[in-house]
């Protein structure tokens, strides 16, 4: 499916990025591991990936627009082109909105959103220079986004926020990049099974509080997000432009509504 394409994976020394990019060299992708802090968990993937295929680890902060043009350079150095970004990084600081700050808020704007847009306008800028097949697209970005895209969150709005931020971004951009040869989606996942949520998952009456929200009546799982970004990455999935998937069980069902409100 993705036999000698080359993706990179931002964020993907753990969970959904993590499954991700193991996913990806499964289907035969060499893969480019980024991490911001954790070099051993990054050697682990790279460790899993290589099972498969081919991979290397590189550390970049994502809301760096140097460090990011780094892993884009020692990419192309290593496997001599680029195929598939996918911008997966995100973070979470969480407050009740009248005591967050402004330390607060960009932190996460930073990283959630802009670190999208750096990821996404260098790939760009990267499939440009390739050379391609006649027939065959320039490149394929995918946004990970969250289900807070459209659902509002809180306590959460930095978060919720970048996420909204990250849909009309994400539509703008393959807009003007399709006629390029350049597809671009996203995929928003529901509450998965990962360190980032493990409060909501980690005893059983708060499970039983968030499965309260999920139709489907599981919490999802990281492989369940990686599968449609393998998907969303091939050729099977072409004629998809600017779309968001919604890998969350139901959640945006609004199931509080289920009973007629």
């Amino acid at each position: 499916m993705l036999k000698d394409k080359i993706a990179v994976v931002t964020g993907s020394s753990g969970g959904i990025g993590k499954a991700i990019a193991i996913a990806m060299a499964q289907k035969g992708a060499k893969v480019v591991v980024n991490y911001s802090s954790s070099e051993e968990e990054a050697l682990e993937a790279v460790e899993e990936i290589k099972k498969y295929s081919d991979g290397i680890a590189i550390k970049a902060n994502v809301a760096s627009e140097s460090d990011m043009q780094n892993l884009i350079d020692v990419t192309i150095d290593n496997f001599g082109r680029l195929d598939i970004m996918v911008c997966n990084a995100g973070i979470q600081v969480d407050s009740p909105f009248l005591k967050m700050d402004l330390t607060q808020w960009q932190k996460v704007i930073d990283v959630n959103l802009t670190g999208q847009f750096i990821a996404m306008n260098l790939a760009a800028k990267q499939f440009m220079k390739q050379e391609t097949v006649k027939g065959q697209i320039r490149g394929n970005i995918i946004a990970i986004s969250s289900v807070h895209d459209m659902i509002p969150w809180a306590g959460h709005v930095n978060y919720a926020a970048s996420k909204g931020g990250v849909l009309m971004l994400m539509k703008s951009v393959a807009q003007e990049l399709a006629p390029l040869g350049i597809r671009v989606n996203a995929i928003s996942p529901g509450a998965i099974q990962t360190n980032i949520n493990k409060s909501a998952w980690s005893d059983s009456e708060n499970m039983e509080k968030l499965l309260d929200l999920i139709p489907y009546k599981r919490i999802g799982q990281p492989e369940d997000v990686a599968k449609a970004a393998c998907w969303l990455a091939s050729s099977e999935s072409d004629y998809i432009i600017g779309e968001t998937t919604y890998i969350d069980g139901g959640m945006m069902l609004y199931p509080e509504f289920a009973d007629n409100g």
